[in-house]
Protein backbone atom coordinates (compact mmCIF):
# COMPACT_ATOMS: atom_id res chain seq x y z
CA UNK A 1 0.00 0.00 0.00
CA UNK A 2 1.42 3.40 -0.93
CA UNK A 3 1.90 6.06 1.82
CA UNK A 4 -1.08 8.09 0.61
CA UNK A 5 -3.54 5.18 0.85
CA UNK A 6 -2.02 4.10 4.17
CA UNK A 7 -2.56 7.58 5.61
CA UNK A 8 -6.19 7.58 4.45
CA UNK A 9 -6.77 4.17 5.99
CA UNK A 10 -5.28 5.25 9.33
CA UNK A 11 -7.49 8.32 9.53
CA UNK A 12 -10.60 6.33 8.58
CA UNK A 13 -9.87 3.70 11.21
CA UNK A 14 -9.47 6.40 13.85
CA UNK A 15 -12.85 7.81 12.87
CA UNK A 16 -14.43 4.37 13.38
CA UNK A 17 -12.67 3.66 16.66
CA UNK A 18 -13.79 7.04 18.07
CA UNK A 19 -17.45 6.21 17.28
CA UNK A 20 -17.53 9.13 14.85
CA UNK A 21 -18.02 7.20 11.62
CA UNK A 22 -20.64 8.83 9.40
CA UNK A 23 -22.86 7.04 6.92
CA UNK A 24 -25.13 8.48 4.25
CA UNK A 25 -28.79 7.53 4.40
CA UNK A 26 -30.28 6.33 1.14
CA UNK A 27 -33.38 8.46 0.69
CA UNK A 28 -36.01 6.98 -1.62
CA UNK A 29 -38.77 9.58 -1.36
CA UNK A 30 -39.24 13.32 -1.59
CA UNK A 31 -38.44 15.47 1.44
CA UNK A 32 -41.41 15.40 3.82
CA UNK A 33 -42.46 14.63 7.39
CA UNK A 34 -42.45 10.98 6.29
CA UNK A 35 -39.52 9.50 4.37
CA UNK A 36 -38.56 6.20 2.86
CA UNK A 37 -34.95 5.43 3.83
CA UNK A 38 -33.25 2.17 2.83
CA UNK A 39 -36.69 0.72 1.96
CA UNK A 40 -38.02 1.65 5.42
CA UNK A 41 -40.73 4.22 6.14
CA UNK A 42 -39.63 6.68 8.85
CA UNK A 43 -41.19 9.73 10.47
CA UNK A 44 -38.73 12.52 9.78
CA UNK A 45 -37.57 14.61 12.75
CA UNK A 46 -34.17 15.38 11.23
CA UNK A 47 -34.87 17.88 8.43
CA UNK A 48 -34.45 21.66 8.29
CA UNK A 49 -37.55 21.89 6.08
CA UNK A 50 -39.35 23.65 8.94
CA UNK A 51 -42.48 24.68 7.04
CA UNK A 52 -42.79 21.61 4.82
CA UNK A 53 -42.33 23.68 1.68
CA UNK A 54 -39.81 21.32 0.07
CA UNK A 55 -42.71 19.16 -1.08
CA UNK A 56 -45.39 21.84 -1.35
CA UNK A 57 -47.84 20.91 -4.13
CA UNK A 58 -48.32 24.44 -5.49
CA UNK A 59 -44.52 24.85 -5.72
CA UNK A 60 -44.15 21.58 -7.59
CA UNK A 61 -46.90 22.63 -10.00
CA UNK A 62 -45.26 26.03 -10.50
CA UNK A 63 -41.93 24.35 -11.30
CA UNK A 64 -43.64 22.02 -13.77
CA UNK A 65 -45.14 24.99 -15.58
CA UNK A 66 -41.79 26.79 -15.88
CA UNK A 67 -39.52 23.84 -16.60
CA UNK A 68 -39.75 24.04 -20.40
CA UNK A 69 -38.84 27.73 -20.46
CA UNK A 70 -36.14 27.65 -17.76
CA UNK A 71 -34.48 24.26 -18.27
CA UNK A 72 -32.48 22.52 -15.55
CA UNK A 73 -29.01 24.07 -15.67
CA UNK A 74 -27.63 27.61 -15.54
CA UNK A 75 -24.64 26.94 -17.79
CA UNK A 76 -22.20 29.42 -16.28
CA UNK A 77 -21.47 31.76 -13.39
CA UNK A 78 -23.59 34.82 -12.70
CA UNK A 79 -20.89 37.01 -14.26
CA UNK A 80 -20.69 35.07 -17.51
CA UNK A 81 -24.11 33.97 -18.80
CA UNK A 82 -25.79 32.35 -15.81
CA UNK A 83 -27.64 35.30 -14.29
CA UNK A 84 -31.29 34.89 -15.32
CA UNK A 85 -34.03 37.46 -14.85
CA UNK A 86 -35.61 35.08 -12.31
CA UNK A 87 -32.48 35.50 -10.15
CA UNK A 88 -32.98 39.24 -10.34
CA UNK A 89 -36.64 38.92 -9.32
CA UNK A 90 -35.68 36.64 -6.43
CA UNK A 91 -33.06 39.07 -5.15
CA UNK A 92 -35.52 41.96 -5.24
CA UNK A 93 -38.16 39.91 -3.42
CA UNK A 94 -35.70 38.83 -0.71
CA UNK A 95 -34.56 42.41 -0.10
CA UNK A 96 -38.16 43.65 0.06
CA UNK A 97 -39.25 40.85 2.42
CA UNK A 98 -36.37 41.47 4.81
CA UNK A 99 -36.64 45.28 4.55
CA UNK A 100 -33.12 45.66 3.18
CA UNK A 101 -31.82 47.76 0.31
CA UNK A 102 -30.43 44.92 -1.75
CA UNK A 103 -29.73 41.18 -1.94
CA UNK A 104 -27.42 38.89 -3.91
CA UNK A 105 -27.94 35.14 -4.31
CA UNK A 106 -25.29 32.45 -3.80
CA UNK A 107 -25.33 28.81 -4.81
CA UNK A 108 -25.08 27.60 -1.18
CA UNK A 109 -25.06 29.07 2.32
CA UNK A 110 -21.58 27.70 2.88
CA UNK A 111 -20.31 29.60 -0.14
CA UNK A 112 -22.11 32.77 0.95
CA UNK A 113 -20.34 32.76 4.32
CA UNK A 114 -16.98 32.02 2.71
CA UNK A 115 -17.57 34.90 0.29
CA UNK A 116 -18.59 37.38 2.98
CA UNK A 117 -15.56 36.88 5.19
CA UNK A 118 -13.02 36.22 2.45
CA UNK A 119 -13.87 39.49 0.69
CA UNK A 120 -14.73 41.85 3.57
CA UNK A 121 -12.20 41.09 6.31
CA UNK A 122 -8.73 42.37 5.40
CA UNK A 123 -5.21 41.81 6.66
CA UNK A 124 -4.69 43.50 10.03
CA UNK A 125 -8.42 43.59 10.78
CA UNK A 126 -10.10 41.44 13.44
CA UNK A 127 -12.89 38.85 13.19
CA UNK A 128 -14.58 38.19 16.54
CA UNK A 129 -16.69 35.04 16.37
CA UNK A 130 -19.04 33.16 18.67
CA UNK A 131 -17.45 29.86 19.70
CA UNK A 132 -20.42 27.82 18.42
CA UNK A 133 -20.68 29.42 14.99
CA UNK A 134 -21.44 27.25 11.97
CA UNK A 135 -18.48 25.59 10.25
CA UNK A 136 -18.90 27.84 7.19
CA UNK A 137 -18.24 30.94 9.32
CA UNK A 138 -15.22 29.28 10.90
CA UNK A 139 -13.84 28.38 7.47
CA UNK A 140 -14.65 31.83 6.09
CA UNK A 141 -12.53 33.39 8.83
CA UNK A 142 -9.67 31.04 7.91
CA UNK A 143 -9.92 32.07 4.24
CA UNK A 144 -9.69 35.76 5.05
CA UNK A 145 -6.39 37.50 5.76
CA UNK A 146 -7.76 38.98 8.98
CA UNK A 147 -6.85 37.95 12.50
CA UNK A 148 -9.53 35.86 14.19
CA UNK A 149 -10.53 35.30 17.81
CA UNK A 150 -13.54 33.63 19.42
CA UNK A 151 -15.65 34.37 22.47
CA UNK A 152 -17.61 32.03 24.74
CA UNK A 153 -21.05 31.22 23.37
CA UNK A 154 -23.41 34.20 23.73
CA UNK A 155 -21.22 35.61 26.54
CA UNK A 156 -21.49 39.40 26.27
CA UNK A 157 -18.75 40.03 28.82
CA UNK A 158 -16.35 37.86 26.82
CA UNK A 159 -17.38 39.60 23.60
CA UNK A 160 -16.75 43.03 25.08
CA UNK A 161 -13.25 42.02 26.12
CA UNK A 162 -12.53 41.02 22.53
CA UNK A 163 -13.96 44.27 21.20
CA UNK A 164 -11.45 46.32 23.18
CA UNK A 165 -8.94 46.14 20.35
CA UNK A 166 -6.87 48.57 18.31
CA UNK A 167 -7.64 46.77 15.05
CA UNK A 168 -8.53 49.25 12.28
CA UNK A 169 -11.71 47.30 11.47
CA UNK A 170 -13.59 44.81 13.64
CA UNK A 171 -16.16 42.23 12.47
CA UNK A 172 -18.43 40.52 14.98
CA UNK A 173 -19.70 37.28 13.42
CA UNK A 174 -22.47 35.10 14.81
CA UNK A 175 -25.26 32.72 13.93
CA UNK A 176 -28.73 34.16 14.50
CA UNK A 177 -30.19 30.79 15.48
CA UNK A 178 -27.50 28.28 16.43
CA UNK A 179 -28.00 25.17 14.37
CA UNK A 180 -26.97 22.60 16.99
CA UNK A 181 -28.40 24.26 20.12
CA UNK A 182 -31.48 26.01 18.75
CA UNK A 183 -30.95 29.14 20.84
CA UNK A 184 -30.85 32.71 19.56
CA UNK A 185 -27.86 35.01 19.76
CA UNK A 186 -28.74 38.14 21.81
CA UNK A 187 -28.45 40.30 18.71
CA UNK A 188 -29.85 43.42 20.33
CA UNK A 189 -27.04 43.39 22.89
CA UNK A 190 -24.43 42.45 20.30
CA UNK A 191 -25.57 45.26 18.00
CA UNK A 192 -25.31 47.70 20.91
CA UNK A 193 -21.74 46.61 21.61
CA UNK A 194 -20.86 46.89 17.95
CA UNK A 195 -22.07 50.47 17.95
CA UNK A 196 -20.14 51.25 21.15
CA UNK A 197 -16.88 49.81 19.83
CA UNK A 198 -17.36 50.75 16.15
CA UNK A 199 -17.51 47.16 14.92
CA UNK A 200 -19.52 45.68 12.04
CA UNK A 201 -22.07 42.93 12.69
CA UNK A 202 -22.37 39.89 10.39
CA UNK A 203 -25.22 37.44 11.06
CA UNK A 204 -25.88 34.02 9.55
CA UNK A 205 -29.67 33.70 9.89
CA UNK A 206 -30.01 30.44 7.96
CA UNK A 207 -32.24 28.90 10.65
CA UNK A 208 -34.17 32.09 11.40
CA UNK A 209 -35.46 33.44 8.09
CA UNK A 210 -38.97 32.14 7.44
CA UNK A 211 -39.71 31.02 11.02
CA UNK A 212 -38.47 33.62 13.53
CA UNK A 213 -40.36 36.87 14.11
CA UNK A 214 -44.05 37.62 13.70
CA UNK A 215 -43.77 37.78 9.90
CA UNK A 216 -41.00 35.20 9.56
CA UNK A 217 -38.43 37.86 8.68
CA UNK A 218 -35.91 36.27 11.00
CA UNK A 219 -33.78 37.42 13.89
CA UNK A 220 -33.50 40.99 12.63
CA UNK A 221 -37.28 41.31 12.94
CA UNK A 222 -37.33 39.51 16.30
CA UNK A 223 -34.78 41.93 17.77
CA UNK A 224 -36.04 44.93 15.76
CA UNK A 225 -32.68 45.61 14.12
CA UNK A 226 -32.43 47.74 10.99
CA UNK A 227 -29.80 47.65 8.26
CA UNK A 228 -27.55 50.16 10.04
CA UNK A 229 -27.48 48.03 13.17
CA UNK A 230 -27.08 44.77 11.25
CA UNK A 231 -25.27 45.64 8.01
CA UNK A 232 -24.51 42.11 6.75
CA UNK A 233 -27.28 39.50 6.92
CA UNK A 234 -27.06 36.06 5.32
CA UNK A 235 -29.89 33.57 4.93
CA UNK A 236 -30.64 30.40 3.01
CA UNK A 237 -33.39 29.09 0.76
CA UNK A 238 -32.75 25.46 1.70
CA UNK A 239 -34.29 25.42 5.17
CA UNK A 240 -37.60 27.12 6.03
CA UNK A 241 -38.04 28.34 2.45
CA UNK A 242 -37.84 24.74 1.26
CA UNK A 243 -35.66 25.30 -1.81
CA UNK A 244 -31.92 25.58 -2.43
CA UNK A 245 -29.22 28.23 -2.32
CA UNK A 246 -28.57 31.32 -0.22
CA UNK A 247 -28.46 35.09 -0.17
CA UNK A 248 -26.69 38.03 1.44
CA UNK A 249 -28.58 41.26 2.11
CA UNK A 250 -27.59 44.79 3.02
CA UNK A 251 -26.82 48.02 1.26
CA UNK A 252 -26.51 48.26 -2.51
CA UNK A 253 -22.80 48.94 -2.05
CA UNK A 254 -22.43 45.72 -0.04
CA UNK A 255 -24.05 43.50 -2.68
CA UNK A 256 -22.19 45.25 -5.50
CA UNK A 257 -18.97 44.67 -3.58
CA UNK A 258 -19.69 40.96 -3.13
CA UNK A 259 -20.44 40.57 -6.85
CA UNK A 260 -17.06 42.15 -7.63
CA UNK A 261 -14.87 40.57 -4.95
CA UNK A 262 -16.45 37.45 -3.38
CA UNK A 263 -14.57 34.58 -5.01
CA UNK A 264 -17.18 31.88 -4.17
CA UNK A 265 -19.69 34.02 -6.09
CA UNK A 266 -17.50 34.92 -9.03
CA UNK A 267 -15.99 31.52 -9.75
CA UNK A 268 -18.90 29.10 -9.52
CA UNK A 269 -21.87 28.15 -11.64
CA UNK A 270 -25.04 30.04 -10.80
CA UNK A 271 -28.00 28.46 -9.03
CA UNK A 272 -30.21 26.98 -11.79
CA UNK A 273 -33.01 29.36 -12.73
CA UNK A 274 -35.64 26.67 -12.12
CA UNK A 275 -34.51 26.48 -8.48
CA UNK A 276 -34.58 30.26 -8.22
CA UNK A 277 -38.18 30.09 -9.45
CA UNK A 278 -39.05 27.54 -6.76
CA UNK A 279 -37.37 29.72 -4.11
CA UNK A 280 -39.33 32.75 -5.30
CA UNK A 281 -42.63 30.87 -5.20
CA UNK A 282 -42.04 29.65 -1.63
CA UNK A 283 -40.81 33.02 -0.42
CA UNK A 284 -44.04 34.59 -1.62
CA UNK A 285 -46.04 31.89 0.16
CA UNK A 286 -44.31 32.75 3.44
CA UNK A 287 -44.74 36.47 2.84
CA UNK A 288 -48.47 36.23 2.12
CA UNK A 289 -49.54 33.57 4.62
CA UNK A 290 -48.15 33.00 8.12
CA UNK A 291 -50.38 30.00 8.84
CA UNK A 292 -47.58 27.45 8.32
CA UNK A 293 -45.32 29.39 10.65
CA UNK A 294 -48.07 29.47 13.28
CA UNK A 295 -48.56 25.72 12.92
CA UNK A 296 -44.83 25.19 13.43
CA UNK A 297 -44.90 27.32 16.59
CA UNK A 298 -47.82 25.27 17.90
CA UNK A 299 -45.86 22.07 17.27
CA UNK A 300 -42.82 23.48 19.08
CA UNK A 301 -44.96 24.38 22.11
CA UNK A 302 -46.63 20.97 22.04
CA UNK A 303 -43.33 19.10 21.81
CA UNK A 304 -41.73 21.06 24.65
CA UNK A 305 -44.74 20.54 26.93
CA UNK A 306 -44.86 16.80 26.29
CA UNK A 307 -41.08 16.51 26.70
CA UNK A 308 -41.26 18.29 30.04
CA UNK A 309 -44.07 16.01 31.19
CA UNK A 310 -41.96 13.00 30.16
CA UNK A 311 -38.94 14.31 32.07
CA UNK A 312 -36.78 14.70 28.99
CA UNK A 313 -33.87 17.09 29.46
CA UNK A 314 -34.02 19.52 26.53
CA UNK A 315 -31.61 22.37 25.91
CA UNK A 316 -33.09 25.85 26.27
CA UNK A 317 -34.58 26.48 22.83
CA UNK A 318 -37.81 28.02 21.58
CA UNK A 319 -37.06 27.25 17.94
CA UNK A 320 -37.73 24.21 15.78
CA UNK A 321 -34.34 22.82 16.82
CA UNK A 322 -34.79 20.82 20.04
CA UNK A 323 -31.60 19.02 21.16
CA UNK A 324 -31.21 16.39 23.88
CA UNK A 325 -27.59 16.08 25.01
CA UNK A 326 -26.49 12.48 25.53
CA UNK A 327 -22.78 13.12 26.01
CA UNK A 328 -21.46 9.75 24.85
CA UNK A 329 -20.97 8.72 21.22
CA UNK A 330 -21.59 5.00 21.72
CA UNK A 331 -24.77 5.65 23.70
CA UNK A 332 -25.96 8.13 21.09
CA UNK A 333 -25.44 5.65 18.25
CA UNK A 334 -27.43 3.03 20.15
CA UNK A 335 -30.26 5.49 20.88
CA UNK A 336 -30.36 6.44 17.22
CA UNK A 337 -30.52 2.77 16.23
CA UNK A 338 -33.48 2.22 18.56
CA UNK A 339 -35.31 5.26 17.20
CA UNK A 340 -34.86 4.12 13.60
CA UNK A 341 -36.06 0.63 14.51
CA UNK A 342 -39.16 2.23 16.03
CA UNK A 343 -39.75 4.26 12.87
CA UNK A 344 -38.29 7.69 13.76
CA UNK A 345 -35.44 9.51 12.02
CA UNK A 346 -33.67 11.97 14.34
CA UNK A 347 -30.33 13.70 13.85
CA UNK A 348 -27.53 12.03 15.81
CA UNK A 349 -24.83 14.70 16.14
CA UNK A 350 -21.32 13.84 17.33
CA UNK A 351 -17.97 15.64 17.57
CA UNK A 352 -16.41 17.42 15.77
CA UNK A 353 -19.75 18.96 14.72
CA UNK A 354 -20.44 19.65 18.40
CA UNK A 355 -17.97 19.93 21.30
CA UNK A 356 -16.61 16.73 22.85
CA UNK A 357 -18.96 15.15 25.42
CA UNK A 358 -21.98 17.02 24.07
CA UNK A 359 -23.09 14.34 21.58
CA UNK A 360 -26.80 14.86 21.06
CA UNK A 361 -30.06 13.95 19.46
CA UNK A 362 -30.98 16.94 17.30
CA UNK A 363 -34.75 16.87 16.94
CA UNK A 364 -36.19 19.25 14.37
CA UNK A 365 -39.88 20.03 14.11
CA UNK A 366 -41.94 20.89 11.07
CA UNK A 367 -45.34 22.43 10.39
CA UNK A 368 -46.13 19.09 8.70
CA UNK A 369 -45.85 17.03 11.88
CA UNK A 370 -49.10 15.79 13.38
CA UNK A 371 -49.87 15.64 17.09
CA UNK A 372 -49.84 11.84 16.84
CA UNK A 373 -46.33 11.85 15.35
CA UNK A 374 -45.03 14.20 18.05
CA UNK A 375 -46.60 12.15 20.86
CA UNK A 376 -45.19 8.96 19.34
CA UNK A 377 -41.67 10.39 19.26
CA UNK A 378 -41.90 11.58 22.87
CA UNK A 379 -43.05 8.12 24.00
CA UNK A 380 -40.22 6.44 22.11
CA UNK A 381 -37.62 8.90 23.45
CA UNK A 382 -38.85 8.34 26.96
CA UNK A 383 -38.64 4.57 26.50
CA UNK A 384 -35.21 4.56 24.82
CA UNK A 385 -33.48 7.12 27.05
CA UNK A 386 -34.81 5.77 30.33
CA UNK A 387 -34.54 2.08 29.41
Amino acid sequence: MNPFEKQLGTQLQLRKSDSQWRERLLLQSKQSAELVVDDTKLINFSSNDYLGLASNLSTIESVHQQLDSLGVGSGASHLVSGHHQIHQSLEKEVAKFLKRDSAVTFSTGYMANLGILQSLAKKGELIIADKLNHASLIDGAKLSNANSVRYQHCDMSALEKRLISEAPQKWVVTDGVFSMDGDLAPLDKIAGMCKKYQANLIVDDAHGVGVVGEQGQGCAEFFNLDQNQLPVLMGTFGKAIGGFGAFVTGSRQLTDYLVQFARPYIYTTAMPAILAAANLHNLRLIKNDTSLMQRLKQNITKFKLLAEQAGLNLLASDTAIQPIVVGDSDKLVELNRQLIKAGYLVGAIRPPTVPVKTDRLRITLSAQHTEKQIKGLIEQLNSSIND
